[in-house]
């Protein structure tokens, strides 16, 4: 038995190939068929490793009775929310219109056929009445009972839909006053959401929020250091992750979330778009701190991510699932009796006081790993040097992971997305840089090279590649997500190619994404789709962070470091009207807005560029001093004197007869250039 989605590339769809539901991808075969027969769609949404959708497919959609009722009442289109995020966006919101609280996945929409307007919806529901919920079998007959004899209420109810859709595209007047205030009332609300007994923001379930946090770091440092509550916040926040059962304690890698506020269980499935922010915030917090926990977090992630995520093409993976063997979590929890077969009597003694193992199981009958005692206190209760006891656990921990490896995997989601892999270029490149790690750094350029040589087309990016196939049309985050991560790799390793690629990528966004008005000027940032995208019933220009950072938030950073880099007036005229076309929205609720506050930070105060000239071998030196800093508004350039051709103002940085020459720029204005890297240090201290 197979539908459909058997010629899909979509790892998802393929888990639905062989459902009795005569599943249909998004098209207008599906399309054409629900207007002809008059039927409702039902739109479902979700991703590979998410475990509700796993438990929904086996409930409902391997079902033969309830198949035989979605076939009979709907045409039923499955989605992969990670290829097509413009369907998932419109119909995610759609979800929280008409329930007033926000979604998630699965997501199951009904749509009527003639203009694909949500008018029902849920996520997850179950094969019989529970949990307060009915059984998706009655809700099927409901809807399809409402649909057919309540025409005239859906009609209402759509155009009531249709205009907050179409209220939501809209962005501020472009004469709106910027006020810088509202970073402080930014990090006010953040300090007001802190959990202070648990660190994190908000109650169960915890997620990790890296803006929030690179913006209370980037607020410490613009306050001269002084803000030390921002710092503690942000630091015991990156202490109770890496401690707690979210961070794996073996293998390295975060989780999607924690389930509960002390960080202890988490969902269990692995995210690439988690990890490449996570590895540039520990990374920077390390610099930030020299606290060598952080370290360890960087180190750990960033050979998860080349062991596990890295494909043999060089591009990174989408995700490992939260189920193995069918059951969550199974992969990662242990059982006493497992631990003790493996280890020695000094690790285990070890091993179980500083994981919590000594204590009651906490996960199903098993222990998922996390932190309880440090190993000073250990040291003492042991009696043994603290030295020693880092070494037992660290032999332990190895000889655990070895044992792990030899388990049933979670399924590893194939598909390399452009956006995903910009996210995690940027981690790699800049986790390479502050360690002083070249593999790191290799591994992000490999990656870089994948997605130039398969998914930059004809000077287009395509937003998915699996098995040799790339396809569907780039979204904005692809288009920002990846020239982020470019400028991350300038910064860490020249490449003449890869500085032509970020203008590239940028003048696309400029070209094809720019808001424009009925007269067809500009209106002040982008749209999430391209203006020869397929048309859907709404076109998002989106503002807020949401488990990704804005892209809007991103175009504007990358734009103004661009736009400054380069001389670049239009760049820093689109930032500008970017940030203010968003400013009502980012003043209504600052905490939701932190990427484009970094923007706006950088805006008000212009980023430091350094940028140094001189022969390779020389300039390694240099790069090595600056990189340990944690300078958020800075960018630092090492341009070899190979590179002879520069275009706009890079061209004026003259390369030197010999040795090492800086050029500094801030404030609108170029200091003297520096040969000597003690002076160039002094300069940047002040």
């Amino acid at each position: 038995m197979s539908n459909r989605l058997v010629n899909q590339t979509s790892p998802y769809l393929l888990q639905h190939a062989h459902n009795p539901v005569d599943w249909f991808p998004w098209g207008e075969e599906a399309i054409a068929k629900a207007r002809a027969e008059n039927k409702p769609i039902l739109l479902s949404i979700g991703y590979s490793a998410c475990h509700w959708c796993h438990v929904m497919e086996h409930e409902s959609f391997e079902d033969e009775a309830t198949a035989e009722l979605m076939n009979r009442l709907f045409v039923n289109i499955k989605v992969d929310r990670e290829e097509r995020p413009d369907l998932d966006k419109i119909y995610q919101f759609s979800y929280q219109l008409l329930n007033q609280r926000g979604g998630g996945w699965p997501l199951n929409m009904f749509l009527t056929p003639d203009d694909h307007t949500a008018f029902f919806g849920g996520t997850y529901f179950p094969p019989e009445a529970r949990y307060n919920m009915p059984a998706f079998s009655e809700i099927l007959q409901r809807v399809a009972s409402f649909y057919a004899e309540h025409p005239e209420d859906i009609q209402k109810q759509n155009a009531s839909v249709h205009e907050y859709l179409t209220r939501s595209e809209k962005g501020s007047s472009v004469d709106i006053e910027m006020d810088a205030m509202v970073i402080d009332e930014a990090r006010r609300q953040l300090e007001k959401n802190y959990d202070t007994k648990f660190a994190g923001f908000g109650a169960a379930p915890k997620f990790p929020h890296p803006t929030n946090l690179e913006r209370l770091l980037r607020h410490w440092s613009s306050t001269g250091r002084k803000d030390q509550q921002a710092l503690n916040m942000a630091r015991t926040t990156l202490h109770a992750m890496a401690s707690g059962g979210m961070f794996d304690q073996l293998g390295g890698g975060f989780c999607r979330y924690s389930v509960d506020a002390q960080w202890m269980i988490p969902h269990f499935e692995k995210m690439l778009y988690d990890n490449g922010p996570l590895l540039v915030l520990y990374a920077d917090a390390y610099a930030a701190t020299g606290d060598k926990a952080f370290k360890r977090v960087v180190e750990e992630t960033a050979g998860w991510v080349m062991r596990e995520m890295q494909s043999g093409d060089g591009g990174y993976c989408s995700s490992l699932d939260a189920d193995s063997e069918g059951v969550e979590g199974k992969f990662y929890a242990w059982q006493l009796a497992e631990v003790q077969q493996q280890l020695n009597d000094t690790e285990y003694d070890i091993f179980t006081r500083h994981y919590g193992l000594d204590r009651p199981a906490n996960f199903e009958g098993a222990w998922n790993l996390h932190v309880f005692r440090g190993l000073e206190d250990i040291a003492v209760e042991l009696k043994l040097d603290e030295s020693v006891v880092a070494r037992h656990l660290s032999s332990a921990r190895k000889t655990l992971l070895a044992a792990r490896e030899l388990r049933v995997r979670p399924r590893r989601d194939e598909k390399i997305l452009t956006s995903w892999n910009g996210l995690m270029i940027k981690g790699m490149a800049v986790a390479g840089r502050r360690l002083g790690r070249e593999d790191l750094i290799d591994s992000a350029q490999q990656a870089l090279i994948f997605v130039r040589e398969n998914l930059w087309v004809d000077g287009r990016l395509l937003a998915t590649s699996k098995g040799g196939k790339a396809h569907l049309m780039a979204y904005l985050d692809d288009y920002v997500f990846m020239a982020d991560g470019v400028l991350a790799m300038l910064e860490t390793r020249w490449n003449d190619d890869d500085l032509n690629f970020l203008i590239a990528l940028m003048d696309t966004v400029l070209e094809h994404f720019s808001a424009k008005d009925e007269n067809n000027s500009t209106g002040g940032g982008f749209y999430f789709t391209a203006d020869d995208h397929e048309q859907l019933i709404q076109r998002p220009r989106p503002w807020m962070d949401e488990a990704l950072p804005s892209g809007n938030g991103i175009a504007a950073q990358v734009l103004l470091r661009l736009g400054h880099l380069l001389g670049e007036t239009r760049y820093l005229d689109a930032a500008e009207a970017t940030l203010k076309a968003a400013w009502q929205d980012v003043r209504g609720f600052p905490q939701a807005h932190n990427a484009l506050l970094t923007a706006a930070e950088e805006y008000w105060y212009p980023t430091e560029t350094v940028i140094m000239r001189g022969p390779q071998n020389l300039l390694d030196e240099w790069v090595s001093a600056l990189a340990v800093e944690y300078a958020p508004r800075r960018l630092v350039l090492s341009i070899p004197n190979s590179a002879v051709v520069l275009p706009g103002a890079l061209a004026g940085y003259a390369a030197p007869s010999s040795g090492v020459t800086a050029y500094v720029c801030r404030e609108a204005r170029c200091l003297a250039p520096i040969s000597a890297l003690a002076t160039l240090k002094e300069c940047l201290s002040t």
